[in-house]
């Protein structure tokens, strides 16, 4: 019986013990999108939809070697970055990414958790900066990371328009600043470099506070339409209608913020235009 052919993207995250971000929600993004995960675990953490009471980092010659395992047996065709926690560990991944050929790979510059824990110390910042974000085919800041890396407060659409130009001169081919933060309908702003051309995905905003592990799984979204073969612009298209199912999906668990319904939103996708809700 022959094995059938499935497209493939690989996480490179920490671990959420809730299950509401991390790899536990990259690669629940991943199946239902009809992609096999593969993983590459940065860091555990122990936390809830309360918030992370514990961190525990792996070394980066773990985090390399579990990157080499999968991509000299079974490869991807796309990947993602989460928490990444330290300088040592973002050196190591943009390393083995470039060693590997990965070229669509999109970058969550996962710096604070829902609580308020730093999930990327202040050293590693520049390390981000300096080795990750060059390698990125698409970066996926919220505003408030999209400030840390520009040094400046991003509050509003004409500040995420320049925002995601000046970010891409780092190094990202393409930027998408998210506006889930700001009033009003869910507007994200997407700029691509190679024909410096902007684009706002809008969506209604969705009145919940169920929205732990968003970032991780619109970013995951983006990597597994890359993964399927589909363009940039139109897997953050999808990925923007996929986030916005999730987000009105949203599950009740536990006593704080609980986590988006990927298995819902999977659905929706298969049962609906995946376009929808993403416009100029």
């Amino acid at each position: 019986m022959r094995a059938r052919t499935v497209p493939i993207a690989m996480t490179i995250a920490g671990s959420d013990s809730g299950g509401g971000a991390g790899i536990q929600a990259d690669l629940k993004t991943f199946t239902v999108l009809d992609v096999y995960g593969v993983s590459a675990l940065t860091a555990i953490t122990a936390q809830n939809t309360l918030g992370v009471t514990a961190i525990a980092t792996l070394e980066p010659e773990m985090v390399a070697a579990q990157i080499d395992a999968v991509m000299t047996d079974i490869g991807c065709g796309a990947a993602k970055t989460g928490m990444l926690s330290t300088a040592e560990i973002a050196a190591v991944v943009a390393d083995r990414v470039a060693a590997h050929g990965i070229d669509s790979l999109v970058v969550d510059p996962v710096m604070i958790a829902k609580g308020g824990e730093a999930l990327l110390q202040a050293a590693a910042r520049g390390a981000l900066v300096e080795h990750v974000l060059p390698r990125a085919l698409v970066l996926t800041p919220n505003l408030h990371e999209a400030g840390v890396l520009l040094g400046h407060e991003v509050a509003d659409l004409e500040a995420m328009h320049e925002a995601a130009r000046e970010i891409a001169s780092m190094g990202p081919r393409a930027v998408v600043v998210k506006g889930g933060h700001l009033r009003g309908e869910a507007a994200d702003v997407l700029y691509t470099a190679a024909d410096r051309q902007f684009e706002v995905l809008r969506a209604p905003r969705v009145p919940t506070h169920n929205t732990h592990g968003t970032g991780c799984t619109f970013s995951a979204a983006i990597a597994a339409y890359l993964a399927r073969g589909e363009g940039l612009k139109e897997s953050v298209r999808a990925a923007k209608y996929f986030i916005t199912a999730a987000i009105s999906h949203a599950l009740s668990i536990g006593t704080g913020h609980g986590p988006t319904g990927h298995i819902a939103a999977g659905r929706a996708v298969a049962n609906g235009d995946r376009r929808a809700g993403a416009g100029q």
